[in-house]
């Protein structure tokens, strides 16, 4: 904590070796799967020491995800870009998303497993299931209720991102994206029928 009663500011210097390692993976994995990227390929491509790296992540999964984890905030906030009353059409922010992912496709191709397991489906699903059942309880649900409906809306969407990922579903991000959010309204209006 800071004197003030607020949090220190992150050292710069922590700050840009993170920055440097998150790029570095980025342009390793440009021209190969993250399964054939070691540490070393990083930390050239970072500009940084070996020892940087193991200073801030254990391995290199832990760096993929830390490095993706801005798609998970991404994806539930876009699932979560709508007032009122769901309509028929996605949120915008939602096939712009997909266009985004389908960019890096190969590094999330990595971290997200056909299914939706791996490090990075596991963090997408989990972080998914907490909005949704907030957002749910806010607006009245029954613990229950909210926990189906949070589980079956985190598991439908990471499960159709990893297979479109892994090449199981075809479309272009936008029709993905509609008929994904088509899927997750019947989730809802399926939970909500059950009481």
């Amino acid at each position: 904590m800071a004197a003030d009663g607020g949090t220190a500011a992150p050292d710069p210097r922590v700050v840009r070796s993170l920055a440097r390692l998150r790029e570095g993976l980025i342009l390793a994995c440009r021209d190969r799967p993250l399964d054939q990227v070691s540490v070393s390929d990083v930390v050239r491509a970072a500009g940084v020491a070996r020892a940087t790296f193991y200073l801030h992540y254990r391995d290199l999964d832990a760096l993929a995800v830390d490095t993706c984890a801005e798609l998970v905030r991404q994806a539930v906030d876009a699932l979560h870009a709508w007032q009122g009353v769901p309509g028929p059409d996605p949120p915008p922010p939602l096939p712009e998303l997909l266009g985004r992912i389908q960019q890096r496709a190969d590094l999330y191709r990595a971290l997200i497993r056909p299914g939706g397991s791996g490090p990075l489906g596991e963090l997408l699903h989990r972080e998914l299931a907490e909005r949704a059942t907030a957002e749910l309880l806010r607006r009245g649900r029954t613990a229950a209720s909210a926990d189906l409906a949070a589980s079956a809306v985190a598991s439908v969407f990471t499960g159709v991102l990893a297979d479109w990922l892994h090449g199981r579903l075809t479309g272009t991000p936008e029709a993905l994206a509609v008929q994904v959010w088509q899927l997750l309204g019947a989730v809802h209006a399926a939970v909500a029928r059950l009481g």
